[in-house]
């Protein structure tokens, strides 16, 4: 009994040492880019400069904890990621992630900040176009990794834009633009749009611009932004953009529409209300002093149709509560008329039978 209390007393403890270790490779996997909870301010630099110069900037470094931390620094040129502007981060071997110099350690008490100096030494055989990197702060030591060690922590970063001056080629263009899926029907607001936007040029694109929304009949029934966030294309870069149109009063919630019963489709359809056929014109300006320009054109209908099957029962209906009201009238009317004659020529009569005297 000794032998198996000993053999059970094993076991619980290589169970709760195993627990740990699941628990605690959970907490690695899934730790949380804050988790560091360190806040940069700003978010992303836009700055521009000559082959040769040198540009100074200023990062905050705030330590949200409460216990102090250390912080080391690294760089990163970045791409964009397929067509949604995700950033891919890659070790620099040239270009702007290794022009770039700041702190190499800082350590923050907790709850207090500091202000770091970015340096950018822009060399003087830098060609002219756009270059792309980001700052990095983490709780990583950079020697320990190099070193063979296994480091875990979370990184926080502030995106840089550079520009250096000079002929830069500025070319780009909408691709492709439609209503998602290539729907040209519907029964209600919102409607939502997306567009293909290819830089072929040496630096970044933010095309800026409205998609303006005509009925039928000519006027203008709404304007939407095309780029609210504000994103750029990169060179040599292709980025899908969307864009809603909804209803003041509405919603753009359209995941659960189809699921909806009948009646709560009319209400859908009253709050998201359009009608008749719309063109969607959307034109954009971009490029240095936005003097170049791209647009492009989409078509579509709404009919509500459930708002109006009910409409055209409800006005039905009252036409036909009207026409047997005023049937109701018209015999109430005609029936007092006859009464009217009858006691009329019932009293002539009486008059022409009374003798005279």
């Amino acid at each position: 009994s000794d032998v198996c209390s000993s053999d059970l007393m094993i076991n619980k403890f290589e169970v709760r040492y195993l627990a740990s270790v699941v628990v605690l490779a959970l907490v690695i996997v899934f730790l949380p880019k804050n988790a560091s909870a360190l806040t940069l301010t700003p978010v992303r630099f836009e700055v521009s400069g000559d082959p040769g110069a040198v540009i100074q900037q200023e990062m905050t470094l705030i330590n949200e904890r409460d216990t102090e931390e250390t912080y080391y620094s690294s760089f990163s040129n970045f791409e964009a990621q397929g067509e949604t502007g995700s950033p891919s981060f890659v070790d620099p071997v040239d270009g702007l992630g290794t022009w770039m110099e700041t702190d190499t350690v800082v350590t923050l008490a907790p709850g207090t900040s500091k202000i770091v100096p970015v340096t950018i030494r822009i060399p003087e055989s830098a060609e002219a176009g756009g270059y792309f990197a980001a700052v990095f702060w983490g709780t990583n030591n950079p020697e320990l990794a190099e070193g063979g060690s296994i480091a875990i922590g979370a990184k926080t970063g502030v995106l840089m834009l550079l520009r250096v001056n000079g002929e830069v080629d500025e070319k780009g263009g909408i691709l492709e633009y439609d209503t998602i899926d290539h729907k040209n029907f519907f029964t209600s607001l919102p409607v939502s749009f997306y567009y293909r936007f290819q830089n072929s040029g040496g630096d970044r694109i933010k095309p800026d611009g409205d998609i303006v929304i005509r009925h039928m009949f000519g006027f203008v029934r709404a304007k939407v932004p095309a780029n609210a966030v504000q994103g750029n294309v990169l060179p040599s870069q292709t980025r899908r953009f969307e864009a809603v149109w909804q209803s003041g009063n509405g919603s753009s919630d359209v995941a659960d529409i189809e699921n909806l019963g009948f009646f709560k489709k009319v209400v859908y359809e009253w709050k998201n209300f359009a009608f008749g056929y719309y063109t969607a014109n959307i034109s954009l300006a971009y490029g240095t002093n936005d003097d170049q320009t791209s647009s492009a054109k989409a078509g579509f209908f709404v009919f509500p149709w459930h708002l109006i099957l009910v409409i055209v029962i409800a006005l039905f209906i009252l036409i036909q509560i009207v026409h047997r009201v005023r049937n109701h009238y018209r015999r109430n009317l005609m029936e007092s008329l006859r009464s009217e004659i009858k006691e009329e020529l019932k009293q002539e009569m009486n008059e022409n039978s009374t003798p005279k005297v």
